[in-house]
């Protein structure tokens, strides 16, 4: 069996310029990036102002588990199922981070016969989008030290200096360190953290941003501390937004590049959606839905996570509305949901178990289906359930999910072969997502933005989680309190908790009750526009594990990638 670099060496790619052509782009509004990606001018968006919008298609999943779900294999199958079937499609997905590609979770360009090409530049540096966000970061948490060791004109309080560094990379060493040492001409000693570039925000801000002023403007917003007064201190005051909008000038035009099909592609920016809205830029969403009849889109981690932010922000700030949703489940993920194993993430997995039928603990995870399926039913879309179809898996415990999927009211639940088989593998799919769009749909939101910040916080974790209740510590009602008296109430809020369980505890598998979700912090981001609460202990900078993937990867005698998945 080829793996998923031979597969993609192995692709017939066509010269970029093509793609762009046959997806009605000029060459005029794109910038090449060698024969097989280029940069899209924001200018497509003025002559296609008036073109009516495609049907945006969101593809989500149930609570992951360290199995991996096929997120993105299915929606990049899923748009060359379209294309088989004869539709006008495009897809659009975030930008890998170079962090999870030589750690535990791999890239993020799909995998089998169902992926975006050219699959190890995508994976690695690609146009130097992230690098940007963290040169933009880092330019900015320069000018705070400096700015502290020129006599701290502004008077900031360095004990709530919050704005951290970045690294594109999985590095747990960085994630508490001290600075500033080295006497009086080695800065201003303090404590400080490092977060991984996909967390920084502005990373968030170049996916909901909606333009050049716009991210300018927004970059001038950001909070970095309070002064002694407790009054916030934003980067615009430090100096810094115009210079960092200067370092995003390239990195604000979308990326296109192709499936291994030739459907074409546009990967832009790569939030993390534990702390972000974990999906790629409105700008590529709104350039595709010019495009094409059909977008399919994705959003991280699980329905509770990616796609309620999705839905409440991105889909707020954006003004997108969806047509439908498809749900991806796997059997191997509905068993251990149903307590038929437990492994660590970062372990070898029993793999042994999966080729071994079991119906029962099929149904047995099934509740988590059905909440996810219930959770999207609360924005008025339609639910389609894709299968990610193993070879292992049986009929039985295929018809076990289907059954489940349609008692929940799924509009309908089909398998997908789309790893092993491509577009083709994803035809089935294709056509009942293309039936789910046409069916009468009332999208709204899960809540008003005039909500207090604590009826949204509990609206989302009573309705979307499935709690009694929520917790808050007295820090944080203060926090609460300060940021209404901001003016920040009615900024839409973006939980931050584990992606492991649709609680707050990631022990807790399946479709768990009885809970009170506690909320131990709540901070300001305020440039990407939204509060996130921290539901327990959430990491920003990952580790890598015993083993990390970095170990397989290397070059041969002709200077090509190897191991690289």
């Amino acid at each position: 069996m080829l793996s998923d670099l031979e597969i993609a060496q192995q692709a017939q790619m066509r010269n970029i310029v093509d793609v762009a052509a046959d997806a009605g782009i000029n060459r005029d509004e794109i910038e090449l990036h060698g024969d097989h990606m280029a940069k899209v001018k924001l200018d497509l968006l003025d002559r296609l102002d008036d073109r009516p919008d495609g049907k945006l298609v969101l593809v989500t999943a149930i609570t992951p588990t360290p199995l991996g779900e096929g997120k993105t294999v299915t929606n990049i199958g899923l748009a060359q199922g379209l294309a088989h079937i004869g539709k006008d499609i495009m897809v659009t997905l975030r930008e890998p981070s170079m962090g999870p590609t030589f750690g535990i979770k791999g890239g993020a360009c799909g995998g089998g016969y169902s992926q975006v090409v050219p699959m190890e530049e995508i994976n690695l540096h690609f146009t130097g989008d992230i690098h940007a966000v963290g040169a933009a970061n880092n330019l900015l948490a320069a000018m705070i030290d400096a700015h502290l060791w020129h006599k701290n004109p502004l008077d900031i309080d360095p004990m709530t200096i919050s704005w951290n560094r970045v690294i594109d990379m999985n590095d747990v060493a960085l994630r508490n360190t001290v600075i500033g040492l080295g006497g009086k001409d080695g800065g201003w000693p303090r404590e400080a953290q490092f977060d991984i570039t996909v967390a920084s925000e502005v990373m968030a801000i170049l996916a909901l941003t909606s333009g050049m002023q716009d991210i300018r403007e927004r970059l001038g917003r950001i909070q970095v501390a309070l002064n002694r007064s407790r009054k916030p201190v934003t980067a615009e005051d430090l100096g810094a937004a115009g210079a960092m909008a200067v370092l995003m000038r390239d990195a604000i035009k979308p990326n296109l590049v192709q499936t291994l099909e030739n459907v074409p592609a546009l990967l832009h920016a790569g939030p993390f959606a534990n702390i972000a809205v974990g999906t790629n830029s409105i700008l590529a969403d709104r350039m595709a839905l010019k495009l094409a009849d059909y977008v399919t889109t994705e959003a991280g981690f699980g329905a509770d996570c990616g796609a309620e932010k999705f839905l409440d922000i991105k889909c707020r700030v954006g003004g997108l509305r969806p047509s439908c949703v498809v749900l991806v489940a796997t059997v191997r993920a509905l068993q251990l949901h149903g307590g038929a194993f437990k492994f660590r993430p970062g372990t070898k997995p029993p793999m042994e178990e999966f080729e071994k039928e079991n119906v029962e603990a099929v149904v047995a995870g099934a509740p988590n289906l059905v909440k996810h399926i219930e959770n999207c039913q609360l924005f008025g879309l339609p639910v389609v359930v894709a299968i990610n179809r193993f070879p292992t898996d049986t009929d039985a415990e295929m018809a076990a999910i289907k059954k489940a999927a349609l008692d929940a009211g799924a509009d309908a639940a089909v398998d997908s072969t789309v790893w092993a088989d491509g577009g083709a593998g994803g035809a089935d799919l294709a056509q009942a997502v293309v039936a789910a769009c046409e069916q009468p749909s009332e999208f709204k939101f899960l809540y008003p933005l005039d909500a207090t910040i604590k009826e949204k916080i509990e609206t989302i974790c009573t309705k979307i989680y499935g709690a009694d209740g929520v917790e808050y510590s007295a820090a944080v009602s203060r926090k609460i309190r300060g940021f209404q008296k901001q003016g920040l109430g009615n900024l839409p809020i973006c939980m931050a908790k584990t992606h492991l369980s649709l609680s707050h505890d990631p022990s807790l598998k399946g479709r768990p009750t009885g809970f009170t979700v506690p909320i131990e912090d709540i901070r300001p981001s305020v440039g990407a526009g939204f509060l996130y609460p921290l539901c327990g202990a959430i990491r920003t900078m990952p580790g890598l594990p015993t083993r990390p993937a970095s170990m397989d990867v290397d070059i041969d005698e002709h200077g090509e990638v190897v191991g690289l998945f």
